[in-house]
């Protein structure tokens, strides 16, 4: 934190000298984006040197380093005029940000093939290497903090962000510079028993590039994980959010399958043989192929894909799975085939899937995981077959469907019209349906 002010207030007092010179480009009629592109012109002049350094002169001249870390630290100041022209010229725009991003990614990358250039060509192969490795270190950082913002979190830390960078090269370029005009371009330093020198001139701008090369990959891995650490926390609420959002919307849904509203009423046997003799639209849903385990299916408003409650048979054994004797999965008429499909964690924790009591070897209590108002019971009928009893008008019943009527509303708090119980008496084997209106 105390670097972060340090920096922050460093910044401060150079736009305070600055801002005199950024209020003249505005009067010139400058635009921000105009500045970026100068900046961007002055590095490929940086590079240029360099270049030229390379093919003009000898390995002990020098001369050039200077001559492009100057030009160096004078297009860096472009980066921070580009951004104070469009603050105080009130000229920022969300492209122009992009396009000084961009801009400045040219820049470094033509800066360092500059530099990578020079140091080949006078045969520095270890110092090139290390400006290789400083040019992606530099490009990482930048684009770790580009996606971690583009994700959502801020990622600004680190001690090798591109102004560090610019002021590191550029004044060690014109320390390498000034001092083999003093020293001589070809100084070393030996010490007894070592075999190479340890110090020459050179050193003076490589040295700093090898520190570069080190620094800016740990400042991109650092951002890397402090990013990892804010999106693993947004991820996590995003989540909590999302299954409490999902668990409050079954909760909705599985009451008014089983439960009347307050005011709700339901209708009575009269009012039922009505509804089956007359138009019913749950009989215009597909109906599942009937076999034997199949105890009981769910069907809603919203599209056509039903939920499946079948027996849960042990293919080894064949006996009953005591613990979990019913097989609750998705049949998708929706998609292509009608595939069938195992619900997913929430839908069977949350909405469609079962509390299972077991009573005795032959009979099971079970609950949706919703709700505890309605109680069903599986057990084995007389005809030696299991089945699904269910109360439904006050008549115990063998429970083939259920069916909710929904009209408008959200996904998470539907208009439900009504719910549908249907099934056949257990004593008379006659349809029993009852509807009950929210």
């Amino acid at each position: 934190m105390k670097g972060k002010t340090i920096r922050d207030n460093l910044q401060q007092g150079i736009y305070k000298i600055i801002n005199p010179f950024v209020r003249l480009l505005i009067k010139l009629g400058l635009t921000p984006n105009a500045v970026t592109v100068i900046g961007l012109l002055l590095n490929i002049g940086v590079a240029i040197i360099f270049i030229a350094g390379a093919e003009i002169t000898n390995r002990g001249d020098l001369s050039y380093v200077g001559w492009a870390g100057a030009l160096i630290l004078f297009a860096g100041l472009f980066d921070m005029l580009d951004g104070q022209v469009a603050r105080i010229g009130n000229m920022s725009s969300t492209f122009g940000a992009m396009f000084d991003s961009v801009l400045d990614r040219y820049s470094e990358l033509i800066l360092f093939l500059g530099i990578c250039y020079y140091l080949i060509a006078h045969h520095y192969f270890l110092s090139s290497l290390f400006a290789f490795i400083a040019l992606i270190g530099s490009m990482m950082v930048s684009y770790t903090r580009a996606r971690a913002e583009g994700l959502g979190v801020e990622c600004k830390g680190g001690l090798m962000q591109r102004p560090e960078r610019i002021v590191l090269i550029s004044l060690s370029a014109m320390a390498c510079g000034i001092s083999s005009h003093y020293i001589g371009g070809d100084y070393k330093i030996f010490i007894p028993g070592i075999p190479f020198h340890v110090f020459e001139t050179m050193t003076l701008f490589t040295l700093p590039i090898a520190v570069m090369a080190v620094m800016t990959n740990i400042t991109a891995f650092g951002r890397l994980r402090d990013a990892k650490i804010a999106l693993d926390a947004k991820d996590k609420k995003n989540k909590e959010a999302s299954e409490s959002n999902f668990i409050k919307a079954a909760s909705i849904l599985a009451l008014a399958f089983f439960t009347l509203s307050a005011t709700g009423k339901t209708t009575n046997a009269k009012s039922n043989r009505t509804i089956q003799s007359g138009f019913n639209e749950a009989d215009t849903f597909p109906v599942p192929k009937m076999y034997d385990g199949l105890l009981f299916y769910l069907q809603r408003t919203p599209n056509t894909n039903t939920v499946m409650y079948e027996l849960n048979i042990d293919k080894a054994t064949g006996l009953i799975d005591e613990d979990e004797p019913v097989h609750v999965y998705w049949i998708r008429y929706t998609e292509k085939g009608n595939p069938k499909k195992e619900l997913n964690f929430i839908q069977r924790k949350y909405a469609y899937g079962l509390k299972v009591k077991k009573l005795s070897s032959t009979q099971w209590e079970l609950k949706f995981v919703a709700t505890s108002k309605r109680i069903l019971y599986l057990k084995k009928a007389e005809d030696g077959k299991y089945y699904v009893f269910a109360a439904v008008n006050n008549s115990n019943t063998v429970l083939k469907r259920v069916y909710l009527k929904i009209d408008g509303g959200t996904f998470w708090h539907p208009n439900v019209v009504y719910i549908e119980l249907k099934g056949n008496e257990a004593a008379s084997g006659k349809t029993n349906l009852e509807r009950i209106k929210m």
